[in-house]
């Protein structure tokens, strides 16, 4: 499961959680229609990708967008269930909202996403201010809601599609770099992860048209994009079939040959392209991963080598519990694969949940094990949060101790620090072909882009702008960054 932190970030077990919930709002666009949209995104990437999409639908409907709350006349979260702290923040932010809404009592306020499926009318119920929840599936059908809280009555739509990729919407961009940006190719999940409520969110999996796909990739380079990001909760089991009556062990083997898409096959599809356009993608599963899919990655340079591929934990019996359906020595497999067919260089990230329920000392510093045989360039760490609903929270006692979560989730940051720093280091000296992003976070001296492996390169700007492809030496580096001078 994909989550939304900048890349190479090290953090904290405090600070991430607050980056968990980290928001994302509408740009300004004024063009002269009668109301205006503002809208703040939480959680993962997915969630951001969704609000492009809700912008777009509203756009025809007549709105523009604004970045202050203060200026709008709908206001929607996109929400996150995926921590209990993203919800309580939600909540937390709709009560901030609460006196806007009694100064301003025309103001409509919308809950979408993953947190307004899983709560549905409890969050008419019990936040007042609340008009409207719309689940991750019911975005076409916005426009009809907004009319009927606008006729006075409280809307709420959260029906699960097993059909709908909003495949025919085109997304607004929302506080575009112009450079990077994110295509959804499949939506839901069907892994059924102990922990995780993105099935009950999200829905059944479904893949994606392919050649709609490409086809949104072609705009955005056509447009000055360079790079896009493929997204999905697990795009290795992305399938498309062009005859929808085509299911699983009933294909006939020409159909397997001739109408069957799997994502080695969309990577491919989507690599050609143009060879400027640099591909990425997200999330990879594990049990999905495969040596076709490593295979295309290598043959193509302007596929990144870069995978990220989440433990969550280096116990086998622990990941049995989560229903992770591979063991540690599968998931040794996958990553000596990686290595074996990429080479040492390619990029490996993961997440790691620090004290799920009956997690021993030994299991906990089997995940420490691990860590140090992939040797992560960076990871997502967390300590357990039960959520309710999910399988875990009915069959298991969350019984850890919450300092120990926390002093197991510290040692697991201060392992991936090291192992960072390690492998930072190893790329001091060497040149590398970086997409300029922008400037850097600290000056406007400097710009910053990524290389291949997903590293943020930082180096003087000179005659250099965004959207560039530049040749960065590297001389120096922290666990998290990378510092270098372009060769010209």
């Amino acid at each position: 499961m994909s989550q939304i932190i900048e890349a190479l970030d090290i953090l904290t077990p405090e600070n991430k959680q607050e980056d968990q919930c980290s928001v994302k709002t509408t740009a300004e666009q004024n063009t002269g229609k009668a109301r205006k949209l503002y809208i703040e995104s939480y959680g993962c990437q997915m969630n951001f990708s969704d609000s492009e999409i809700v912008t777009s639908i509203m756009q025809k409907e007549g709105f523009d967008t604004t970045d202050s709350f203060e200026k709008a006349d709908v206001i929607f979260l996109n929400t996150c269930s995926i921590r209990e702290k993203a919800e309580q923040t939600v909540r937390k932010r709709l009560g901030q909202f609460n006196t806007l809404k009694e100064e301003k009592p025309e103001l409509l306020v919308g809950v979408l996403g993953c947190m307004a499926e899983r709560l549905k009318s409890q969050l008419l119920e019990e936040e007042q201010i609340v008009d409207l929840v719309a689940g991750p599936d019911a975005y076409r059908d916005l426009p009809n809601l907004v009319q009927q809280v606008d006729e006075g009555t409280k809307s709420v739509n959260t029906f699960l599609s097993r059909e709908e990729t909003y495949a025919d919407i085109n997304p607004v961009r929302l506080n575009s770099n112009g450079v990077t940006a994110f295509i959804s190719i499949m939506r839901g999940c069907d892994n059924m992860c102990s922990f995780c409520v993105v099935p009950f969110t999200r829905g059944r999996e479904r893949s994606r048209d392919p050649h709609s796909i490409v086809r949104e990739a072609q705009d955005l380079f056509d447009r000055g994009y360079r790079e896009v990001t493929l997204l999905g909760q697990n795009v290795d089991s992305y399938k498309w079939s062009s005859n929808s009556e085509l299911k699983g062990k009933a294909q006939s083997e020409r159909a397997r040959e001739t109408d069957i898409v799997n994502f080695a096959n969309l990577l491919e599809m989507v690599a050609q392209v143009h060879p400027d356009l640099r591909i990425r993608f997200s999330t990879s599963h594990p049990k999905d991963i495969t040596d076709e899919v490593l295979h295309t990655m290598k043959r193509y340079e302007n596929i990144c080598k870069y995978i990220h591929l989440p433990a969550q934990s280096g116990n086998t019996r622990v990941l049995e519990l989560m229903n992770r359906t591979y063991s540690r020595e599968w998931y040794i497999d996958r990553v000596d694969a990686i290595r074996r067919i990429l080479g040492e260089d390619c990029g490996i990230s993961s997440d790691m949940i620090a004290g799920f329920s009956t997690e021993t000392e030994e299991e906990h510093q089997e995940t420490l094990t691990l860590m140090d045989y992939v040797q992560y360039d960076f990871s997502y760490m967390f300590y357990y949060s039960e959520r309710p609903g999910t399988l875990a929270a009915r069959k298991y006692e969350d019984n850890i101790p919450l300092d120990v979560k926390k002093r197991r989730l510290r040692e697991i940051i201060e392992k991936q620090q090291a192992i960072s720093l390690k492998r930072n280091q190893r790329d001091v000296g060497k040149t590398f072909k970086v997409l300029v992003e922008g400037f850097s976070k600290r000056s406007d001296d400097d710009l910053q882009g990524r290389n291949s492996a997903n590293k943020v390169i930082v180096f003087p700007k000179k005659h250099y702008h965004k959207g560039q492809y530049v040749k960065v030496q590297v001389h120096d580096c922290t666990a998290a960054t990378l510092l270098g001078e372009i060769v010209e």
